[in-house]
């Protein structure tokens, strides 16, 4: 089987060592691929700084254009695209057919910000000893960006560190993840007829020990990682120099009061809690249901869990996916036993084949346990009751994550207590936490990270903001 090259310095290179991508789905061997050396990451940073200096003097139009060429490259391809999402990471094709419209829209919002991307007029004579003068200020590339993804969006994670990175006029290096390398390859391939310098995009392929050492490099001027907390804190210590963007798990609270529209809270929650089986950061996975409409919610809710089609992610009415390999549905499936050991009921689910972990729904759950306390990242929900909405608000706040949080509510009044309240880097009103549209800013507190993605507000992380003040009498 042919092996795949990495994209490096501008041109394709297969290398010495390489690794193999299977389907999370049949386990079949979908394609091996190349895998940088210490030497060929080196060289990719050379190259790296060489096209960042390239890309600081670039005008705006000529990237804007560049990045609106990369949005119509990928809509071209969206069928190739969503085919490869679906192989190497199990998504439904329809998800992944949506996921590349994500990425279209993501790269589209970067070419619309890189027009205006600018600093601001600051008001010195604010103030008596400013009088006279004028200040503004711009914003500056960092240089080099290195960006490291997850396997659970390969294309649209990718986007959400490539197009904010180009917008804003620096080079990016992208380490994939390991298990879903095949579709940031093929953004290499369009990004490279989009006319911007050849080593502004370098899609890197490396290996953990390699990883440290482009951490230390000064080179790389700024860290954004997408993927588990335990290895996003590490790998800020680890690269204490420059700044780290990172976006990291969540442990997602659902609160449906008394006065919700029950039916579409369950539809939504639902589908939120079990889309790519779970293995969204935002995932609903704490749902807190008002003890008046608790037993309706909860037969829909479960309804809705037996009803999904569990079959091969290229099949057009498949909606439950294997999980990406059978260690993640082991893992979930002990949390799932040990619940139950601890007093947890089980309403429907809780079955494994493989990979595959049928949608689970578990009640009568408390905060100590792992399915509460931590990120099952596994299409399992657990369900609680509340009388009083301070105290829906108490519990959803017991966690150490602080991703997204949903409410459903009629109450205006409620909505806004819940914005004040839930310590959450976003609280989604009459939606599911795990809605996200492309520009807005996203990103989490606590164990969930620091910073935010979302393309204007990438942009902001990616660059230095630089004082100017003139005094035009002197």
């Amino acid at each position: 089987m042919e092996t795949k090259p990495l994209l490096i310095g501008g041109e394709w290179r297969t290398t010495q060592a390489t690794r193999e991508v299977r389907s999370p789905y049949s386990a079949e061997l979908l394609a091996h691929f190349s895998v940088a050396s210490g030497s060929e990451a080196d060289e990719a940073l050379g190259s790296a700084a060489r096209a960042a200096a390239e890309m600081r003097v670039l005008p705006r139009h000529r990237v804007a254009e560049a990045l609106r060429l990369i949005a119509d490259g990928v809509r071209e391809r969206a069928e190739e695209f969503a085919r490869t999402i679906a192989l190497e990471a199990g998504k439904p094709i329809r998800a992944a057919r949506a996921e590349v419209e994500r990425a279209v829209m993501t790269f589209t919002h970067a070419s619309e910000e890189a027009r205006r991307f600018a600093g601001e007029v600051v008001p010195l004579d604010g103030q008596a000893g400013g009088a006279g003068r004028v200040g503004w200020t711009e914003r500056f590339p960092r240089g080099v960006v290195f960006g490291i993804t997850p396997f659970n969006f390969p294309l649209n994670l990718v986007a959400h560190k490539v197009a904010p990175a180009l917008a804003s006029r620096n080079a990016i290096i992208v380490k994939p993840s390991p298990r879903t390398p095949l579709t940031a390859l093929l953004l290499g391939e369009v990004f490279l007829g989009a006319g911007l310098p050849r080593a502004a995009l370098q899609v890197v392929p490396m290996e953990v020990e390699t990883i440290d050492a482009v951490l230390e490099d000064e080179r790389v001027g700024m860290v954004s990682f997408t993927g588990s907390a335990e290895v996003g804190w590490l790998l800020r210590r680890r690269a204490a120099r420059v700044p780290v963007a990172l976006e990291l798990g969540g442990n997602a609270p659902v609160i449906v009061d008394e006065s919700a529209d029950v039916s579409y809270a369950a539809e939504r929650t639902a589908a939120s809690a079990f889309a790519y089986a779970g293995q969204v950061c935002i995932s609903a996975q704490r749902v807190l249901v008002h003890e008046s409409v608790a037993e309706e919610f909860t037969g829909r809710f479960v309804r809705l869990a037996e009803s999904l089609k569990a079959g091969d992610p290229l099949e057009e009415t498949t909606e439950l996916s294997n999980m990406i390999d059978e260690a993640a549905a082991r893992r979930a499936e002990g949390w799932i036993d040990e619940a139950v050991g601890a007093g947890a009921r089980l309403l429907c689910g809780g079955r494994r084949e493989g990979s595959l972990l049928a949608a689970t729904v578990l009640a009568d759950v408390h905060r100590e346990m792992r399915v509460c306390s931590e990120e099952v990242f596994a299409p399992v929900a657990t369900l609680q009751t509340f009388g009083d909405f301070e105290e829906a608000l108490a519990e959803a706040n017991a966690t150490r994550y602080g991703l997204q949080a949903g409410v459903f509510t009629r109450e205006t009044a409620r909505a806004l207590r819940a914005l004040r309240a839930l310590d959450f880097g976003g609280v989604i009103v009459n939606d599911s936490p795990a809605f996200r549209v492309d520009n807005m800013p996203y990103g989490g507190v606590k164990l969930s990270g620091a910073g935010r993605e979302g393309v204007r507000y990438a942009m902001e992380e990616m660059t230095e903001p630089r004082l100017i003040v003139i005094d035009p009498e002197h």
